[in-house]
């Protein structure tokens, strides 16, 4: 193990000497060990012979699908064996990057085929997430798949059934969920630090170029560097259209908007930390404001959520937005709000801001506290709050690696994911309900437990 990487003693009080939540009405020192044994994954730096490798494949070698496969690349005993895109020049940097020798194709069948492949990485556009998932489990492969896991609510169903039949390991690659920020948050949230939630809020703000969708079109993107009847082959049919096929976000035919792409991660989050299935209604509003390049979605975007009390959460609401016009160079975070104080949580901090509160003769105060069942004599008035701030130790890896370790851990030892085909669905359901929403301008009615849409 590497010196100062340890995930059991991971968040650490940057502010106070000792760090405490409130339990029973008495401050209490937080605990640093791990409340989700089963996400810990591997620790050490075990090493493997060729034999005991995990083998994998790379489907869509875009700029995320690159970034996986890398990521994937550094858990031990992980070898790549195969890359499959539609541009050509994605699968030459392949082979500059892991090999001449690496087996290369455009056609994902083919790399289905291969005995030698245990699991894949499907880094493509979302219009294609459905069908080569699919295809990959009934082909015998484990599949870890960039989010939001479908393009379309409709299609959730069908990668549920199909990791239920076939039995393989499914994980949707919103990589905040293996935080050590989300795991602490949820460990904060259980142990009572800001009382009831009863409202939640994220935020995405982004302006660079590349950030906002505008990714760079290569000066050799023809019909024979692209397979663009590939591309369309599953979607309307269209005559060859360099901008849609690098700049696929942008279009609805291929893409999930800002809601699909970001909105995503934050009820991925979300879900994990509250233990909630999702929303019960859904509705969104926003507009085309700035970033008129040709693009179908909006640009930004803003949607509401009512979540109803459940045995496992409580009622609260929540509130996401997102900006592609802020010019704060991509402010995100996700608040908790509970009756005793809030958190933000980002993927590797903590910071909890906690009520403080002195005796008041007033008697409105009085009142509510007396409501609320604190006792006629207690005589409270709110302060400025007291703030806890958590980080995670120098040496961690990143939430990154930590989600494709638990992956890896889950094939190798037989196991299970959180982030499975019923967690990704549960996840990405609401977000693409947003964009269903936003374009027939109406609330939309959501059974979270049996993920359907109902009313």
């Amino acid at each position: 193990m590497k010196k100062g990487y340890n995930r059991r003693g991971f968040l650490r009080n940057l502010t106070l000497a000792t760090g405490g939540v409130v339990a029973g009405g008495a401050l209490t020192e937080v605990s640093a060990a791990h409340t989700e044994k089963m996400r810990r994954g591997l620790e050490g730096e075990k090493r493997y012979t060729a034999n005991d490798n995990i083998n994998v494949a790379l489907i869509g070698a875009g700029g995320m699908g690159t970034a996986d496969l890398s990521t994937a690349l550094k858990v031990p005993g992980v070898k790549v064996v195969a890359v499959c895109d539609l541009y050509d020049g994605r699968l030459e940097d392949a082979k500059r990057k892991w090999g001449k020798d690496l087996f290369t194709t455009r056609h994902y069948k083919d790399v289905l085929d291969r005995k030698d492949v245990d699991a894949v990485i499907i880094g493509t556009p979302d219009h294609w997430h459905k069908q080569i998932s699919i295809d990959a489990m009934a082909a015998g492969k484990h599949v870890y798949c960039e989010k939001p896991m479908v393009h379309g609510v409709d299609e959730g169903p069908a990668v549920i059934a199909a990791q239920r039949k076939y039995n393989k390991v499914f994980m949707v690659g919103s990589q905040g969920l293996s935080s050590l920020g989300n795991e602490k948050a949820r460990e904060l949230l259980k142990d009572g630090a800001i009382g009831k939630l009863n409202y939640a809020e994220g935020f995405w703000a982004r302006r660079a170029p590349v950030e906002v969708w505008q990714y760079p079109v290569p000066e050799d993107a023809t019909e024979k560097t692209v397979d663009w009847d590939t591309f369309v082959s599953n979607t309307n049919k269209r005559s060859f259209d360099k901008m849609r096929f690098f700049r696929w976000r942008n279009y609805r035919d291929y893409g999930t908007g800002m809601a699909g792409d970001l909105f995503v991660h934050l009820f991925s989050s979300l879900h994990f930390i509250t233990g909630s299935e999702g929303p019960n209604q859904v509705y969104a509003t926003g507009g085309l404001r700035f970033w008129n390049d040709g693009r179908e979605v909006p640009d930004v975007l803003l949607g509401t959520f009512d979540y109803n009390e459940r045995a496992n959460s409580p009622a609260f609401n929540l509130s996401l937005r997102c900006n592609f016009v802020d010019g704060t160079s991509g402010t995100t975070y996700l608040r908790l709000i509970g009756s005793e104080g809030a958190m933000d949580v980002e993927w590797d901090k903590i910071t909890l801001r906690r009520n403080k509160s002195f005796d008041s003769n007033d008697p409105f105060m009085i009142a509510q506290m007396a409501k609320a069942g604190k006792g006629q004599d207690t005589r409270k008035k709110m302060l400025a709050p007291e703030n806890l701030v958590y980080h995670a130790e120098e040496g961690y890896k990143g939430a990154h690696y930590d989600h494709f370790n638990n992956f890896f851990t889950a094939i190798r030892n037989n196991g299970t994911v959180v982030e499975d085909a019923v967690f990704g669905y549960r996840a990405a359901a609401p977000a693409l309900l947003c964009n269903d929403s936003y374009y027939n301008h109406k609330p939309i009615k959501w059974d979270p437990v049996n993920m359907k849409i109902t009313g």
